[in-house]
């Protein structure tokens, strides 16, 4: 396993770390036969907290201090597990996984603005990351994030802004496929000012555009409300190099 890697000229060490970040996600129910059709690996299969309802999250990251440079990204992802893994408890045990952040994911769509980015994530961890059109605006309550790609609306998503706690940093995974084997990187991230809310209390919005991403969005029942919504003010953390699994 690789620890320190060459992009464009420049060395990035192992871990990658995120010393100041900015990032508003939510989290929804979808269809779970659509989105099974958007995984990369037989190897994977969707997280259902209902059933025929798996769940997805959409996160909008505003980096500041990164080892790849500060730039702008959103992620598509979709909750996973390996498909030879014990289930638990059908739901049940989902809901619980959920609430305690032992879920991994299985990142769908990964656009950024900068190009040493898209090159680092694509050739260290495999991510589906593209340069698009990302732009962050600001107001004491909520951000607004838009999503443009080859000159159409991908998406807007309108994020409640603002919490007073403090996240301790937690271990996450996240799956991806590198010439053709499933891998996972194991991360975690932290954040001051953290706030969190059910549904789309705080004034979240969702709009889709008229690019094919934005209709594989409404293939997985989008938009509608989110099961919930997290805001990190000052967001911290690090990212491990993939292993195979």
């Amino acid at each position: 396993m690789a620890r320190s890697y060459t992009i464009q000229g420049r060395p990035v060490e192992m871990p990658c770390r995120v010393r100041r970040a900015t990032s508003g996600a939510a989290t929804f129910l979808v269809r779970s036969a659509a989105a099974r059709t958007l995984l990369p690996s037989d190897e994977l299969e969707v997280v259902e907290l209902l059933p025929g309802r798996a769940l997805a999250s959409l996160a909008c990251i505003d980096y500041r201090d990164n080892d790849l440079g500060d730039y702008h990204e959103i992620s598509l992802a979709l909750f996973v597990r390996e498909r030879r893994a014990p289930a638990g408890v059908p739901w049940l045990g989902a809901a619980v996984d959920l609430a305690r952040n032992r879920l991994a994911t299985c990142i769908l769509r990964l656009p950024v603005n900068q190009t040493f980015t898209c090159e680092a994530g694509r050739r260290i961890w495999g991510f589906p990351k593209v340069v698009h059109e990302i732009e962050f605006a600001y107001e004491p309550t909520r951000a607004t994030c838009t999503w443009r790609a080859e000159g159409r609306s991908v998406l807007t998503a309108i994020l409640p802004r603002g919490g007073a706690r403090t996240l301790p940093e937690a271990a996450m995974t996240t799956y991806t496929v590198i010439d053709g084997r499933l891998h996972r990187t194991r991360f975690s991230t932290g954040a001051d000012g953290f706030g969190f809310r059910f549904g789309a209390a705080g004034g979240f919005g969702l709009a889709l555009g008229d690019h094919p991403v934005a209709g594989e969005l409404r293939g997985l029942g989008l938009p509608r409300a989110p099961l919930m919504t997290t805001w990190m003010e000052t967001m911290h953390g690090r990212f491990e190099a993939p292993e195979p699994v």
